[in-house]
């Protein structure tokens, strides 16, 4: 019986531990990629690198969203972020949220 215990608790601190922040390493791929391109100042709006357009390709971008905060807006333009997205041709859609901000309709 302790044994077995003993196991879930294992099993039990691995899930926690993985299912803590299961978009870490897209985030630390996105600011070593593409944090250039989607930092303030708003102008000017830098073409992204193809490695950066890689990274939002394969990202997980709701779980990014889900951890842009207040703070984190200070630091990243969610304007040049919505313009990093398109031109990687993966962009957000019309009123998604990411942190407080609200993406608007495509520019056409």
């Amino acid at each position: 019986m302790a044994k077995l215990m003993c196991l879930c608790c294992i099993i039990l601190t691995i899930a926690v531990v993985v299912s803590a922040d299961g978009c870490d390493g897209d985030r630390q791929d996105m600011i070593r990629e593409c944090g250039k391109y989607q930092k303030f100042p708003a102008e000017p709006k830098l073409a992204p690198s193809d490695a950066c357009c890689a990274v939002w390709h394969k990202a997980n971008i709701p779980c990014l969203c889900t951890g842009v905060t207040k703070e984190k807006e200070k630091i990243w333009c969610m304007e040049k972020v919505g313009y990093v997205a398109n031109f990687c041709k993966k962009p957000f859609p019309h009123g998604y949220k990411c942190g407080s901000y609200t993406f608007p309709p495509l520019a056409q």
